[in-house]
């Protein structure tokens, strides 16, 4: 935190204190901070809003990128291209197969599943860390 924050020492000393559960208010702050020095506080307050309400609330963040289908639905594997998450068709299936593609929250290993977004948008997520959606 020292190389990546301006954070004062004293609050680096408390942060570096925390264990367990606790470590994770650490590493919140280490985010927000280098993405503040990165991208500037807006883009920090926004990534750190949409962090908390897709992983703390369990609500769709509003910041996520996005895949429009179209009315008769998009193929997973279209999706994850659409979502920059999967360069090609052959990464995306090699992702579908490892069991590393969620759709509202299962597990989809079939390349031909299709996404048929309604009213509200469905959540897709490769791993534990990309996260999108695809809308109509």
């Amino acid at each position: 935190m020292k190389l990546f924050t301006d954070l004062p020492l004293d609050e680096i000393a408390r942060l570096e204190k925390l264990d367990g559960a606790e470590i994770n208010e650490a590493k919140k702050m280490l985010a927000n901070e280098a993405t503040a020095m990165c991208r500037g506080e807006d883009a920090a307050r926004t990534a750190s809003d949409t962090a908390a309400q897709t992983f703390e609330k369990g609500q769709i963040g509003g910041d996520l990128p996005q895949a429009a289908a179209p009315p008769e639905g998009i193929s997973v594997v279209d999706a994850l291209r659409e979502l920059g998450f999967a360069a090609s068709n052959k990464e995306a299936r090699r992702k579908l197969d490892e069991g590393a593609v969620k759709v509202n929250g299962v597990v989809i290993r079939d390349p031909h599943h299709r996404i048929q977004p309604d009213a509200d948008p469905v959540p897709l997520s490769l791993g534990a860390k990309k996260h999108g959606l695809v809308t109509r």
